[in-house]
């Protein structure tokens, strides 16, 4: 089709079309360094994993909820659209009218469609906020620590999810970059809302071409591009806060804290000093103390602490480190350590967290922000940390903390999930298979046949992002894309707007979740919506049959490039932080106030849940890095040819040290077992002297494949690490995960390995053989 494009979380793409087939995903020209994840778009599109049309499980068509044990072990029967959508309908009124609304649980966490208006999560609640609200969550899996913790210590998120100091001032002034946990830029393939140019890796090569030094502070050497010459330091997993304590004394005992910013711009050092000393506790916390905890020698630490005294020093902090025990810690430590440095606000120093996580990460974001589907009001105030799913299905009426605040888990009667996967995301999945249970109903919208589409009792088949029409805006970039349908809906899959549609329809409800509009007249308001915000600030959007018919929209941002806090630097009393001082706080009288010992009122050091004193790396000596994918976002498209080209022996890879690997007899291209008390999955050997000793690599997002479907503990023959990682949360305060905290051992697998079936169909009975 002339003029098409599309756009999603990893790029945007020309779609080749021929004879009604999806043949290829083009990227852009101008696009410096497109991603290859794209390329698995076209043969997914009718793959056998592809969910063909709406489908009931067996047992709950005979049993209804009194068959919920079965989840993900029972064949699913085929219905229509009209037997689907009515049977959902009938059981969320029933939930609501026995229950109440917040017996439902609304999840859809997930990145899903780019696209404005077909965006699974909010078409979902605003369906159910429609029909009368749900229990929902708050934060992100990605960054749910800082989400918590940042607004404490500055004011807001800045820094974390926008507003960093601009990639053109850090190659203009950064001459130190310190990257805590590395800089990959294979994460920065992505980002939530749509890419059209990946200018991180150019943006890397230019700060180093202008002087720009970097160290990587990371257990995986891979985690900067070889190109960028950097220093690594392969620091031992979850001990960076030690590190930056070691630093910090550093500069402390040698005179290069900055006592002039900390006194004009920061509270509470004087609180945390006699921590750093050892006054409070008899045990200063030095660079050979810290050298002991995290595997860098002393002198390299305070080598490290003078250089960064000593140039316009940059202190990244990857978004990883917070998905650990206590991953409040290293965000507050690495604030702290930049305010004794006293580089915020200026150009090319201070802090930032997620340089090259996405690649808006460092982008000048434009003044204003784009509409999106409204989604109402919730009337339901019930709520769950994002990563405390299991813990609220298995607990319900059980009390937890968070933010300084009491609450008491929902008893969720119904689960309804439309996007996302949270057998990929949450942790331990044996724990969350045991949870899954526990609900009456599941209710997923899903293209394929993933492990939460297996789980399920009424699966409603979805289109993908090229079987629709939509509005696509590249999040900070000046860049709209007009996602116009390129090949029709596999199968019986329709969109999540025409199912939720009708089962509002069967509620009484369509025209008040429609508001009387089809697809086409909700792109065509939320576009103009688009064009009255830019108009606002200067900015010419063509009227919308120009744009569609074009495809593609692009305009210059005039936005000046800044740094983070610099106005704040300029002037602290004009610019005061919405901090209860106004000012950076190093010491947090509020969350000192809660009494959290697992998150008290500075930054601390405290040993890793998962060390367990030592007793647990007795029996599983090697710390577990699920880090993100190369070859998909998440879970996404991992059933595609760039995922599957990836993988070793048909699994998961994962990479050794070579001298671990030796201990264990393995043999790069072995068939791996790696296991701990909470599951055991398979994986295929690399060997790598990039991966420190004593870590093994095994990226997030292989589609769960127990070899017993169902049955809790069963092997996972496919290598989803989180059959392995801790369900428990970072603190109190945050109750974020910690994906990263998890010990394992690894053996070579000797019989004969089972095949893999992750991207197959679960059973599916005939008509005929129906038990109706």
């Amino acid at each position: 089709m002339a003029n098409s494009v599309t756009l999603t979380h990893w790029g945007t793409y020309r779609p080749e079309v021929q004879d009604g087939r999806l043949l290829a995903m083009a990227p852009l020209a101008e696009d410096p360094s497109p991603s290859p994840i794209g390329n698995s778009i076209p043969g997914t599109l009718n793959d056998p994993a592809r969910i063909a049309q709406p489908m009931v499980r067996a047992g709950f068509l005979t049993n209804g909820a009194a068959s919920r044990g079965e989840r993900g072990s029972e064949p699913f029967v085929p219905v229509s659209w009209a037997e689907a959508t009515a049977l959902a309908a009938r059981e969320l009124d029933r939930v609501r009218r026995e229950h109440g609304n917040k017996a439902i649980f609304g999840g859809s966490y997930g990145w899903a469609s780019a696209g404005r208006f077909h965006h699974a999560q909010s078409q979902l609640h605003r369906f159910l906020n429609v029909a009368g609200g749900y229990t929902r969550s708050v934060n992100t899996h990605s960054h749910a620590a800082a989400e918590v913790l940042l607004p404490y210590l500055i004011g807001n998120q800045d820094g974390m999810g926008g507003r960093h100091t601009a990639w053109p001032l850090i190659r203009d002034h950064t001459r130190l970059f310190v990257a805590f946990g590395g800089l990959p830029v294979k994460n920065a393939q992505v980002s939530a809302g749509g890419v059209s140019q990946h200018r991180v890796p150019d943006w890397l090569r230019e700060c180093r071409a202008a002087g720009t030094n970097f160290v990587n502070i990371s257990p995986l050497g891979s985690d900067v591009a070889p190109e960028l010459g950097a220093d690594w330091l392969p620091v031992r997993p979850n001990t960076d806060t030690a590190l930056m304590l070691g630093l910090a004394h550093t500069l402390e005992v040698e005179g290069l804290t900055d006592r002039a910013f900390l006194a004009r711009y920061t509270t509470g050092f004087e609180k945390f000093l006699p921590y750093l000393t050892g006054v409070a506790d008899g045990q200063p916390k030095d660079a050979d103390w810290a050298a002991a905890i995290c595997g860098i020698e002393a002198d390299v630490i305070r080598n490290l602490a003078r250089r960064m005294a000593g140039s316009r020093t940059m202190i990244s902090v990857a978004w990883s480190l917070q998905r650990a025990s206590h991953g409040e810690q290293p965000l507050w430590m690495a604030i702290t350590l930049a305010s004794m440095l006293g580089q915020i606000g200026l150009p090319g120093g201070g802090f930032g967290f997620g340089y090259a996580a996405a690649n808006r990460v460092g982008n000048t974001e434009l003044p204003f922000s784009w509409p999106a589907l409204p989604q109402f009001r919730n009337p339901v105030p019930e709520f769950i940390p994002v990563a405390r799913l299991a813990d609220m299905l298995l607990n319900p009426g059980v009390p937890f903390d968070y933010d300084g605040g009491h609450y008491t888990y929902p008893d969720i009667r119904m689960v309804w999930w439309a996007g996302g996967n949270p057998f990929h995301h949450q942790q331990d999945l044996n724990k969350l298979l045991t949870a899954w249970r526990m609900p009456e109903v599941v209710v997923v919208q899903e293209p394929w046949w993933n492990a939460t589409a297996r789980h399920a009792d009424i699966v409603l088949p979805c289109t993908t992002t090229v079987e629709r029409n939509d509005l696509g805006i590249a999040k900070a970039e000046p860049y709209l894309v007009a996602m116009r349908k390129v090949v029709e809906p596999a199968g019986a899959a329709r969109d999540d707007y025409d199912i939720l549609s009708d089962i509002a329809g069967h509620l009484g409800l369509r025209e008040a979740f429609t508001e009387g509009r089809d697809e086409m007249g909700w792109v065509r308001h939320l576009y103009e919506g688009s064009r009255e915000a830019a108009a606002v600030h200067g900015h010419a959007l063509p009227d919308f049959e120009t744009f569609w018919k074009a495809g593609e929209f692009r305009f210059e941002n005039s936005v000046p490039h800044r740094s983070l806090l610099q106005e704040f630097r300029a002037d602290p009393e004009a610019d005061r932080l919405r901090t209860p001082s106004g000012r950076i706080e190093i010491f947090s009288e509020k969350i000192a106030g809660f009494g959290y010992d697992c998150c008290p009122g500075h930054a601390v050091w405290i040993e890793p849940d998962e060390w367990l004193g030592n007793v647990a790396a007795a029996r599983y000596p090697l710390h577990l890095i699920s880090n993100q994918p190369a070859t998909r976002l998440h879970s996404q498209l991992d059933n595609g040819s760039v995922s599957r080209s990836s993988k070793v022996a048909e699994r998961e890879p994962a990479s050794f040290n070579p001298d671990d690997a030796k201990k264990r007899d393995i043999k790069a291209g072995d068939v791996v077992r790696l296991f701990n008390d909470r599951g055991a999955c398979l994986v295929g050997a690399i060997l790598s002297p990039l991966v420190a000793p004593g870590t093994v690599q095994l990226a997030t997002g292989a589609w769960y494949d127990p070899v017993e479907p169902g049955r809790v503990g069963a092997l996972d023959r496919h290598g989803n690490p989180n059959v392995l990682t801790l369900d428990r949360p970072t603190s109190r305060l945050a109750q974020a995960p910690i994906a990263h905290s998890a010990l394992i051992e690894a053996e070579r697998f000797t019989d004969t390995p089972p095949d893999v079936a992750a991207f197959l169909p679960p059973p599916i009975l005939l008509p005929k053989d129906s038990p109706t």
